[in-house]
């Protein structure tokens, strides 16, 4: 399943993020590409306040991934510095885990990213506005989807 909507704001960002947290459930992978600057951090930081995380999140850019305790454990990967990389970094458990794993860059994590997954890609405008592509894979992502956009 394909939608696309557009987002005018940094504040329509944050409440987009807010909603998948909130309906986000165990073990799911969510990806989110787009070029430097597009968002993708500011989605994850929401997207961590809606899984009730207090914690201050930012970009695990020098550690590749960081993990947070809230509603659910969120996993959050930033693979930018993987690219070209074929080591085994033991990174299966945690995208296969109880929480929630979002994935920055996720075509620097090769194939150990399973098939069903939301893909989220953001795309930034000539007027700083963003389209945000979703590509749900699977019956799960397609039911979280709809929730998101309803």
């Amino acid at each position: 399943m394909k939608k696309q909507i557009t987002i005018n704001t940094l504040s329509e960002t944050k409440k987009l993020g807010i909603k998948i947290g909130k309906y986000a459930i165990e073990n799911s992978i969510i990806t989110l590409s787009g070029d430097l600057g597009a968002g993708k951090t500011t989605l994850t930081k929401s997207i961590a306040k809606g899984l009730n995380i207090e914690k201050t999140v930012n970009s695990p850019t020098f550690t590749i991934c960081k993990i947070y305790k809230g509603r659910l454990s969120l996993y959050h990967f930033d693979a930018y510095r993987l690219e070209g990389s074929n080591e085994d970094l033991g990174f299966e458990e945690m995208i296969d885990g109880d929480g929630v794993a979002v994935i920055e860059w996720p075509q620097f994590m090769g194939d150990i990213i399973p098939n069903e997954r939301l893909n989220i890609n953001i795309v930034i405008n000539d007027n700083d506005s963003r389209n945000i592509e979703f590509i749900a894979i699977g019956l799960k992502y397609e039911e979280l989807l709809e929730k998101i956009l309803c």
